[in-house]
């Protein structure tokens, strides 16, 4: 299992042979390779799970909210960095 990062796709990037997209991580745009998920074209809005760099897979509203749950829970989020 690998830890995968929530992000919401924003656009795809012109050229890179439509394997970029601009996905929207807590706030901040970010490029991501989207190559991997070679099923269907991503569309903007479509949430995707990260991994260094890497959408490795489409998820759901709902399991990115778990995914970034999971996150917070080992401590991601707390402000200083601190354990929770």
């Amino acid at each position: 299992m690998c830890l995968g990062i929530p992000g919401r796709v924003e656009h795809m990037l012109d050229g890179y042979g439509d394997q970029l997209a601009l996905v929207d991580v807590e706030g901040q745009s970010r490029k991501v390779n989207i190559g991997m998920l070679d099923d269907q074209p991503v569309r903007p809005g479509e949430w995707v799970i990260i991994h260094m760099g890497f959408a490795v897979e489409r998820t759901s509203p709902e399991g990115a909210a778990q995914a970034r749950a999971g996150l917070e829970m080992m401590g991601r989020a707390s402000p200083r960095g601190d354990p929770p």
